[in-house]
């Protein structure tokens, strides 16, 4: 019998695209949007009519404990995504992230140890981490709380390993360094320095140039999560998911540049710069654990992953979302 596995934060970027793995992956899934007055199911709208046909859609709130219990009845496995995640913002309205991604978590939890649920997958951050204290950044890592964003990613780790420990319940907190590709938000970095470069733009905007990153494609990490769910040895455990390759802001923006118009240059703007003490300024993973876990490791290089994506952007079609003329926080 195939086994039922809910995502939550399957109408975002990552979910969409771990939605359509575990549908490949012969597995049914419910999937878990954010219910709003448009009707939107997000990327979900896009999918062809035979892939959606054969989702479970449930509309409701991360925030609100009893849709959470009912999204959560008669599954065997959650992956839990639905976060608030712009960096930016976080500075603004903290309160929202603190509602978002503590207390959704804890309603997940909850509810999954009322039901008595298989495993749950909850979703991590390498900006948890903070500017490495040394690299690579293994899972012993001190967690440093270097914006509201990361602050309340820590409290939702932290309480998902409370929930093990004082309860037993069988989580994994999978810990993604950097995704990016297609679906990607404009307020991620490699999506504005495409999307710059496509309408025209010969100065290509950005922040900081000097941080480095390790950069993963979205396809390779859906990979990651679901060997995760299959791994009983990971229940309990924080585990990198991440390249252990990593890559500055500014070398970034000239690979992009070199594939799209060679000719535009790189300005740095004070407008789109972390303050000082919230940049993370290297992050590089050590992926050992979930290797030896599982096998895993990187299907696509850094440059194959950015191809696949600079090709998906330039479908005007997948662009409809978008504002690609204004700053996107």
């Amino acid at each position: 019998m195939k086994k039922k596995i809910l995502v939550t934060g399957s109408d975002g970027f990552i979910g969409s695209h771990l939605v359509e793995a575990l549908q490949d992956a012969g597995y049914q899934v419910r999937a878990f949007v954010y219910y709003n007055s448009f009707n939107s199911w997000g990327w979900l709208d896009t999918f062809p009519k035979d892939r959606i046909e054969d989702i479970e859609i449930f509309a409701g709130d991360i925030r609100d404990p009893n849709g959470v219990r009912n999204a959560v009845k008669g599954v065997d496995i959650v992956f839990h995504l639905a976060a608030l995640i712009g960096i930016p913002f976080s500075y603004y309205s903290p309160d929202m992230y603190v509602d978002t991604n503590i207390k959704g978590t804890l309603n997940i939890l909850q509810a999954c140890r009322d039901k008595d649920t298989e495993r749950i997958i909850v979703t991590s951050t390498s900006e948890v981490y903070g500017t490495a204290r040394y690299v690579p950044i293994d899972e012993k890592h001190p967690l440093q709380g270097q914006s509201p964003y990361s602050a309340s990613k820590i409290g939702a780790d932290k309480i998902a390993e409370s929930f093990y420990r004082s309860f037993g319940t069988p989580v994994v907190i999978a810990r993604p360094f950097n995704t990016y590709g297609p679906r990607q938000s404009a307020r991620a970095v490699i999506p504005t320095i495409i999307t710059q470069l496509l309408t025209g733009k010969e100065e290509i905007r950005l922040g900081s140039l000097h941080p480095t990153r390790d950069l993963n494609f979205v396809t390779d990490i859906c990979r990651g999560f679901i060997e995760l769910a299959r791994c009983d040895d990971a229940i309990g455990k924080e585990i990198n998911i991440g390249s252990g390759r990593e890559i500055s802001i500014g070398e970034l923006a000239r690979l992009i540049i070199g594939k799209i118009n060679p000719h535009a240059k790189i300005i740095s703007v004070d407008e789109r710069k972390r303050p000082d003490k919230s940049e993370v300024e290297r992050l590089l993973c050590d992926n050992t654990l979930i290797n030896r876990l599982t096998g895993w490791v990187p299907q696509k290089t850094l440059e194959q992953g950015i191809e696949k994506t600079i090709e998906w952007f330039k479908n005007a079609d997948n662009l409809r979302g978008y504002k690609l003329n204004i700053y996107n926080v």
